[in-house]
């Protein structure tokens, strides 16, 4: 009877020790297990492998093709120094006084007075067009200077030589000597697109040479105030001072213009830009070359835009053309019979939206060449043979 109560006893405690050791295992396993736990865990984990970020292959093309761009076109992009050296009346102010011209007379401050010099400096930047070394920049860069500067990208430095400038479409032309200069090809500004990629490669502020992106955001303005002929490309490439008379080019790396000013309230880039289209930066520059001026072709009109009102008063089915205002006495124009009233509405195979756009079509035009204008006459179209003059 007492070994089977021993044994019930030892049976109870055994119950009680594993019931007592199964509430601290519950308890505090991990940190017995733990070691082993992770061991396990880790040899059933996959291994983990840090991916590389997958760059689309059209990101990559592009990337190519603007680092391409980039170097073949700077080498030809220049900076431009000017120097102008001009003179300001001396004397001083106390010369003017009444009592000092009781005593020296009015002559004073002819006498007295030395003219003092003042040196005016300012930096742009041109684009080398040909290997013998002519370049292309804005007027307003070189305009009256005594001595002009050219640096090349790789630290060269040249005297210029100003083989002319039309103020008119603010284009001038310089010339270093030398041979096998880096060049950069003409595109065809008449080809390209709103929305193309463009960018903008010059020396803003003086820093060095420095390329922007964007994209052609317009063609065509005119009225803009900046030149008397206008035509320009309008960029948001970044464009700041010391850009001015700096390329412009395509995804191709052809100059599709010469950058030429913006519209700022700040005096810096507000995303408008404005570039010279190539072709006429070109047929400016032959015309330098050539002659020494430019030389444009007259018609003899002034003209204003066609506003909504104006085609309706005319019977115009939309507005579009040019309406002549005055014509000049012994122009081409009077003589082929255009008048007062008279609405262009093409010029030769070019139909005229604007008014601004007869303007840039006729100074293009050769010399003694006779062009076919469609004007709008009494409530209808009429076809006027013109023979096109030298402006004078």
């Amino acid at each position: 009877m007492k070994g089977r109560r021993k044994e019930w006893l030892f049976y109870c405690l055994l119950l009680c020790v594993g019931f007592a050791l199964g509430i601290v295992i519950a308890q505090h396993g991990e940190r017995f297990f733990s070691g082993k736990t992770l061991f396990l865990d880790r040899e059933r984990a996959p291994r983990v492998v840090e991916a590389t970020p997958r760059v689309p292959e059209e990101v990559r093309s592009l990337q190519a093709s603007l680092s391409a761009v980039a170097q073949h076109v700077m080498p030809a992009v220049v900076n431009i120094s000017s120097v102008r050296v001009y003179k300001t009346p001396g004397g001083a102010p106390f010369f003017n006084d009444p009592f000092f011209r009781e005593f020296f007379g009015d002559d004073a401050s002819r006498f007295f007075g030395v003219p003092r010099e003042r040196v005016e400096r300012s930096l742009g930047s041109g684009v080398l067009v040909t290997e013998d070394g002519y370049i292309i920049t804005n007027n307003h860069v070189i305009s009256q200077a005594s001595q002009v500067t050219v640096s090349l990208a790789d630290k060269r430095e040249f005297k210029a030589k100003v083989v002319g400038a039309d103020p008119k479409t603010d284009v001038a032309i310089l010339k270093i000597n030398g041979k096998g200069f880096p060049t950069v090809q003409w595109g065809n500004s008449d080809k390209t697109r709103v929305g193309d990629i463009a960018l903008a490669i010059g020396n803003p502020f003086g820093i060095g040479q420095t390329i922007t992106m964007g994209i052609i955001s317009a063609k065509g303005r005119n009225q803009v105030g900046i030149t008397d002929y206008e035509d320009f490309i309008q960029t948001d490439a970044a464009i700041n001072p010391g850009n001015s008379g700096g390329a412009l080019v395509n995804i191709e790396g052809e100059v599709i213009g010469i950058n030429t000013a913006i519209i700022s309230r700040t005096g810096g880039y507000q995303g408008i830009g404005f570039a010279i289209p190539s072709n006429m930066a070109q047929a400016v520059m032959t015309s330098l070359v050539k002659h020494g001026k430019m030389i444009r072709g007259w018609l003899g009109v002034s003209v204003q835009e066609v506003t909504p009102q104006i085609a309706a008063e005319f019977g115009l089915p939309k507005p579009a053309g040019a309406l002549i205002v005055e014509v000049a006495a012994n122009s081409p124009a009077a003589k082929a019979g255009l008048r007062r009233g008279d609405i262009i509405l093409s010029y030769g195979d070019n139909k005229i939206e604007q008014s601004g756009e007869l303007r840039i079509l006729v100074a293009d035009t050769p010399i003694d060449q006779t062009v076919r204008l469609t004007i709008w006459r009494d409530r209808q179209s009429k076809d006027v043979p013109v023979a096109i003059k030298e402006l004078r």
